[in-house]
């Protein structure tokens, strides 16, 4: 059975798995029942439905060579919560993928420096695990990662590992340190700000909350990077994910189809504006 023609019509998976990262989030392995969704870019996203709760845009966190999807929820809502407990083995609707993507074709050859703030690393693991499998396309690869307190990092072995294995330059801070955190202590800005940059041969992919990233991607431009070489992954009321009911309008764009990941030279002037 293929996968419905029609957008808005889910398409069936089952949880195959369940990874808890944090008292609050959890990664969901998703396998298609039947035929399976078409293969996404890092930095999309996919309608998430939980039958008779509500359905909710997720960024795909999974590594993209991979068959089946992986996505990294975080219980804030009712929607979200109820993805967020869903067992192995039960069915939730996808429908998708959808959005822009990081276009890492076009940082081939560049630097590539990542920062990502609490559970915004989700949305740049996909990024992130498709840059490693082609290491040698790119040149220096920065990893940026912040989060509120120590216990809420996302995939902590798997930064640890990353941060072992020589193929990137990881940063690691947190706001708050608790227990025996010996580590930095700060906004991702400080060590953002640290960075010896090659500003005409770097790309930046930030996401987070709104106020980081504008304020990382502030500092990225003070140190020369081209405002279109900084891409932002921004969140709005996403609800069709096909630009029809408008919910997730930003000025001029509706992110679920001119969005999610949008530069900064178009993003900027839209998230300084407070009526937006």
């Amino acid at each position: 059975m293929a996968p419905a023609s029609d957008p808005m019509v889910p398409t069936r998976y089952r949880v195959g798995d369940r990874t808890t990262e944090t008292h609050d989030s959890v990664t969901l392995t998703l396998v298609p029942v039947r035929a399976a969704l078409p293969t996404f870019d890092p930095g999309q996203f996919m309608m998430l439905a939980v039958p008779g709760v509500g359905e909710v845009a997720i960024s795909i966190s999974g590594d993209p060579a991979a068959p089946e999807l992986q996505h990294t929820v975080r219980a804030v809502g009712a929607v979200s919560r109820a993805i967020h407990d869903a067992p192995v083995g039960s069915a939730l609707g996808v429908r998708g993928p959808f959005g822009t993507g990081w276009d890492l074709g076009s940082c081939a050859g560049r630097d590539v420096v990542i920062v990502a703030g609490g559970v915004g690393l989700a949305a740049v693991r996909s990024a992130l695990l498709a840059i490693l499998a082609g290491r040698e396309a790119y040149r220096r690869v920065v990893l940026v990662v912040g989060a509120r307190s120590p216990d809420e990092f996302l995939f902590r072995r798997e930064l640890d590992a990353w941060g072992a294995s020589g193929a990137i330059d990881l940063e690691i801070t947190v706001d708050q340190p608790t227990g025996d955190w010996d580590g930095p202590v700060g906004f991702v800005t400080e060590p953002v700000g640290r960075l010896s940059l090659d500003p005409g041969r770097t790309t930046a992919l930030l996401c987070g909350p709104e106020p980081m990233m504008r304020f990382a991607a502030r500092v990225l431009i003070g140190k020369g990077v081209a405002a279109e070489d900084v891409r932002v992954s921004l969140e709005r009321n996403m609800q069709c994910g096909i630009a029809l009911c408008g919910h997730c309008q930003l000025g001029e764009l509706l992110l679920c189809r001119d969005g999610p990941v949008v530069d900064y030279a178009t993003a900027g002037p839209l998230l300084h504006v407070r009526e937006l």
